[in-house]
């Protein structure tokens, strides 16, 4: 039987809705931040699964970092959409994306304390 894994499961859900609303910005002609976005919301998750086979704990608390990291950036370019006219609200990826960093933080606090 497969083991869930919550922060996997959020991070590919998140990636897949990044995608969505990207899609939606390039039919607005939005195309540097639907670039910009894609890039980072998706590489969230990238980095999450690639912490799944670490090398040492160091390597996992630090391909958790870096989707951290992503994870900020992603914040920043949902403000500037929400912040914009004429872009669709980005309210509910911001709740999601909130989940995942604070999952991701606990995950890298408990990692560092063991």
């Amino acid at each position: 039987m497969k083991q869930e894994n919550k922060i996997l499961d959020l991070s590919i859900e998140f990636a897949l809705e990044i995608i969505k609303f990207c899609e939606k910005l390039d039919k607005l002609n939005k195309f540097v931040i639907s670039k910009q976005l894609l890039r980072s919301g998706t590489s969230i998750g990238a980095n999450i699964h690639e912490a799944q086979s670490p090398e040492s704990k160091n390597d996992f608390i630090h391909k958790l970092k870096i989707a951290h990291k992503e994870a900020v950036e992603t914040k920043y370019w949902l403000i500037l959409c929400d912040q914009s006219e004429k872009y669709p609200s980005t309210k509910e990826l911001q709740d999601k994306l909130k989940n995942i960093l604070n999952l991701i933080s606990y995950i890298i606090y408990k990692s560092s304390k063991n």
